[in-house]
């Protein structure tokens, strides 16, 4: 288990980005962080290319701190390339046949599951098994980290949320401070630039009309730190004459 863990997702599936289907992992994977109190770094939905998605994986592994949550690829069709492409990134390309994986399989379809269906259990080496409670074939995870996971929502969610309660359960609570400036962010930015590197900011501009706010946002898990920049940005916004519209719990 990584202790600060940044949580990235890799989205498979061409069928997502010419429009044949529309994806339903992002916001699901979004959701069940945010209860836990963790929050994703990066989303990549990309095609089925066994190169691009080497890439991706290797970007994701160069990060010490990364989890990542993959979706699709994992079955037994000629365009299904996750299995081998995760062996090959994350496993120096060894893979074996996983013995409690090849189990469920075979039970699950008895004599349909040959030829092609016991390749499902061809898994990078020392792979972890991810239940599927719709047709007992598992997701597959390496190092408590990269979690594998079929493209269809009612099979991987279930894996993702098992993965999540394993082993990234609950994270520290953040502190934040939120609210809704009276004006344009330029007129906020000298402020901006005088808050700590290491504080999560952020700064969200609305314009309704000719009306122009800002949504100010300061986070940290020190609550005192929390407090302090963000007194100090309101006690700013006041000697330059600028209203707090709302504060936001």
């Amino acid at each position: 288990m990584i202790k600060n863990p940044s949580f990235y997702t890799v989205i498979i599936g061409t069928e997502l980005l010419n429009g044949r289907r529309e994806d339903s992992h992002f916001k699901f994977v979004n959701r069940e962080l945010r209860k836990r109190g963790w929050e994703q770094k990066a989303n990549f939905v990309i095609k089925d290319d066994p190169s691009f998605m080497r890439d991706v994986y290797e970007l994701i592994k160069k990060d010490p701190t990364s989890v990542m949550f993959s979706f699709g690829g994992i079955g037994a069709t000629p365009d299904d390339y996750t299995r081998e492409v995760a062996a090959e990134v994350f496993r120096n390309g060894e893979m074996e046949t996983n013995k409690e994986a090849l189990n469920m399989i075979l039970e699950q379809f008895k004599e349909s599951a040959y030829p092609h269906r016991v390749k499902m259990a061809n898994l990078p080496v020392n792979s972890k098994l991810l239940k599927n409670p719709i047709n007992n074939v598992p997701g597959f995870f390496i190092d408590e980290r990269f979690f594998f996971t079929p493209g269809f929502p009612q099979m991987a969610h279930p894996m993702v949320i098992e993965a999540l309660d394993r082993f990234y359960p609950k994270n520290r609570k953040k502190h934040f401070c939120n609210f809704i400036a009276d004006t344009s962010e330029n007129y906020l930015i000298d402020i901006m630039k005088q808050l700590p590197k290491d504080l999560e900011f952020s700064s969200l501009p609305k314009i309704e009309g000719d009306k122009k706010t800002a949504e100010i946002y300061i986070a940290d898990y020190d609550k005192e730190k929390v407090e302090k920049w963000c007194r100090f940005f309101k006690e700013e916004m006041k000697k330059r004459d600028l209203k707090i519209l709302k504060e936001i719990e």
